[in-house]
């Protein structure tokens, strides 16, 4: 007969009194205790690093349901063994009776702790969906890996955009995908075999539609902006040379204005879709509008035409805001342009004699390392200056040092050997200069069955209104200019894309 549990109360089984079950006990509490201690530090002064937050909202929840896990197997366990020593002796579920005080006592403690549990679990869930959503989580957790990305999201003008925002954007389905695609960059990133760059595009990426336009909103865009380019030569005295530009903006909605320029492409009135023969999209031999009208007209390039068997295999991308803002918060900026930038806003002095074109030279070369790098710059632009422009060197060693000191700072923030990132492996499709950009497909040369023709007309999309190395009435018009090149390479800018003489490297602008 089994003893009564209400005359020998001392003398219940106590089924977590075996070894599996105390060493459960003990990991569960000591890191119940760890992540409560944890958890006061992120909610007095937040977390400081990443680590401690992964520390917090992923390590320390795991092993505390791992040790009530073994709790929990230490328990079957023991029931199991007791039941196969005296059969009948315990019953098939557990005997609770509030009159019994060990069991009143066990209940109450059982249930507090329970209760405790459910809110710290609730807290840390929404704590860690927080932390995993942060830039501090996408940014810095994989350091090395990430470092290029999150330096130059620092720098882009949508810094104070999460990257989940744009990465991932509203809703749970994305957010599921994003955590099930980071499991696999979690694995890559333990086990090394992550690319060095990281490639781009990125196959997966939520359409700009859902993410882009939640902020911004094309069907509102119309009219013209103005945008100024500031360049320097590469002569002796860093020549400036200013373009200003009226941009055609536009937009596709009719009711909010013309529809036409640029955001003509947005897929508001029109639906562009495309096949590119490379991963980069870098080649579009092949282009299909759909107008308002449901009219359809195929444009193929003259030269590289795609086969039917090629177009069967490839689904054609419907065009939206990436595929031209394709760097919008990580754009690694080459060498010309970011000396340019410390020119005009004085980082580095105009009055360095070649300081456009010696700059321009030791950002170029490569270099093993950023210490490397940045030694290798700071000796090379001294050792130029010192040989070749000795007065001014002895008279102007403050200017000197203040470009040398900018000019590494500029390695730092674009360059990242250890990545093997630069710019080059990243094409930014704004523009003509450095990469074809709109030239992919505003070629000349991609034609429909019809004859017509997907223009290179420069003034579909913008207007010189000013150039020259100090616009002024002389060669400004609200009409338009001509296009002028700062050196004099006669009619070949016409005949040519601009970045198949400029490739970031290339001193005149």
């Amino acid at each position: 007969m089994a003893p009564d549990p209400t005359q020998n109360p001392n003398k219940l089984p106590p089924l977590m009194q075996n070894w599996v079950s105390l060493v459960g006990a003990v990991l569960s509490t000591c890191t119940l205790f760890g992540a409560v201690a944890l958890l006061g530090v992120d909610f007095i002064r937040g977390m400081s690093n990443p680590y401690e937050g992964i520390l917090t909202y992923v390590i320390a929840p795991g092993f505390l349901m791992l040790g009530l896990t073994i709790v929990l197997i230490g328990v079957l366990l023991e029931r199991r063994r007791r039941r196969l020593a005296k059969p009948g002796d315990v019953p098939p579920f557990p005997r609770i009776d509030f009159n019994i005080s060990r069991h009143r006592n066990t209940f109450i403690v059982g249930s507090g702790g329970v209760f405790m549990l459910l809110v710290l679990s609730a807290i840390g869930s929404y704590r860690a969906y927080e932390f995993t959503e942060s830039v501090m989580f996408c940014g810095d957790t994989c350091h090395q890996v990430m470092s290029p990305e999150k330096t130059a999201y620092m720098e882009s003008p949508h810094a104070r955009v999460t990257c989940v925002q744009c990465h991932i954007g509203p809703g749970a389905e994305w957010f599921v995908k994003s955590k099930i695609s980071g499991l696999y960059q979690v694995y890559s990133v333990l086990t090394n075999k992550y690319s060095r760059p990281i490639p781009v595009p990125v196959e997966n990426l939520r359409p700009a539609q859902e993410t882009c336009e939640q902020c911004h909103w094309p069907r509102k865009f119309f009219g013209a902006v103005l945008r100024e380019g500031h360049h320097y030569l590469a002569d002796e005295t860093n020549s400036p040379w200013t373009i200003q530009m009226a941009l055609k903006v536009g937009g596709g909605d009719p009711s909010f204005g013309p529809a036409g320029g640029i955001h003509w492409h947005m897929n508001i009135e029109n639906k562009i879709e495309y096949v590119a023969k490379d991963p980069q999209r870098q080649v579009i031999p092949w282009v299909r509008i759909t107008d308002p009208n449901g009219k359809v007209r195929v444009y193929e390039a003259s030269s590289g035409k795609l086969t039917k068997e090629e177009l069967d295999k490839e689904a054609p991308r419907v065009m939206d805001c990436i595929d031209c803002h394709n760097r919008p918060a990580h754009r690694y900026n080459p060498p010309v342009d970011a000396v340019n930038m410390a020119l005009f806003t004085g980082r580095i002095s105009t009055k360095i004699p070649f300081i456009k074109q010696q700059a321009v030279t030791v950002l170029s070369k490569e270099y093993v390392t950023t210490d490397e790098a940045k030694a290798a710059i700071a000796d090379g632009l001294a050792a130029y200056y010192k040989a070749e422009q000795t007065e001014f060197a002895k008279t102007n060693r403050g200017l000197v040092e203040a470009a040398i000191a900018e000019v590494q700072r500029i390695y730092g923030q674009n360059f990242f050997p250890e990545m093997k990132v630069n710019w080059k492996p990243y094409p930014d499709n704004i523009g003509h200069m450095n990469f074809p950009g709109c030239f992919r497909c505003h070629d000349g040369e991609h034609k429909s069955d019809d004859g017509s023709v997907i223009t290179k007309d420069c003034k579909a999309c913008h207007v010189i209104i000013g150039q020259g190395p100090q616009p002024t009435e002389a060669n400004q018009s609200l009409e338009g200019l001509e296009f002028q090149h700062p050196s004099d390479i006669g009619d070949l800018w016409m005949d040519q894309n601009c970045s198949e003489c400029h490739d970031g490297t290339t001193g005149g602008l």
